[in-house]
């Protein structure tokens, strides 16, 4: 078997890989990725499609896999694969690009065998989550991963927040994004204050996560920056 032969089986399982990590893939996202023409991809599929997999196309949006179809399944809980988005990023800001290579493909297989739901969940906290340069200062908080919880669950938040000037205020919250910086920052909706707040997760004093849910603020972490910064 040739080198480009191999190089093609490669990019075909690649993409089975891709497509299972997220819902809908365009050709041009795929080209982009694998560094080939949008006529290779196209190629691509069809092979895909005669080997069987079950291949979809959503008129408008892109390529979708028929629902329920996957590589053996890995079982993850929803907490282990949140904890493995953020380790992900702290691995982009690693200054080893091969190792970031490595692990970013790693990654993708990993989402690959999440169900749906965990998927589109892992997706959102990836999209909602920021680390800054300094990532070896000490960071107290035992509340990071019910926060994680709630954003992608769009649970409501209830809890006893403790400000600068040492006042305690009770707040009904709306989680959106995590951000590291010195300290753990949340960034959510008050409904107290009827706007967008940062709250430093370990000024939190008592949190519990409502059975009620919230109408998701359609907007990536970078749209929230350019909007309200």
């Amino acid at each position: 078997m040739d080198y480009s032969e191999t190089n093609r089986l490669s990019r075909l399982t690649a993409i089975l890989i891709q497509f299972q990590t997220k819902r809908i893939l365009t050709a041009l996202e795929l080209s982009e990725k694998f560094q080939v023409s949008k006529r290779t991809i196209y190629r691509d599929i069809k092979s895909l499609e005669q080997a069987g997999v079950p291949i979809l196309t959503e008129e408008g949006k892109g390529y979708t896999l028929m629902t329920g179809y996957k590589i053996p399944p890995v079982m993850f809980t929803e907490k282990e694969a949140n904890a493995l988005i953020l380790a992900e990023q702290l691995v982009l800001k690693n200054k080893d690009s091969s190792f970031i290579k490595d692990y970013s493909e790693a990654i993708d297989k990993i989402k690959a065998v999440l169900r749906q739901s965990e998927k589109d969940k892992a997706n959102l906290l990836s999209d909602r989550t920021r680390f800054d340069q300094n990532i070896n200062r000490e960071r107290n908080s035992n509340n990071l991963s019910e926060l994680q919880f709630a954003l992608t669950n769009y649970s409501l938040v209830k809890m006893e927040y403790i400000d600068e000037s040492n006042k305690t205020t009770n707040r009904l919250i709306e989680p959106f994004a995590l951000l590291s910086t010195e300290n753990w920052l949340l960034v959510a909706w008050c409904r107290l204050r009827k706007d967008f707040r940062y709250f430093r997760l370990d000024r939190i004093n008592k949190m519990e996560i409502l059975l009620e849910n919230f109408k998701p603020h359609n907007m990536s972490l970078q749209e929230f920056f350019d909007k309200y910064h």
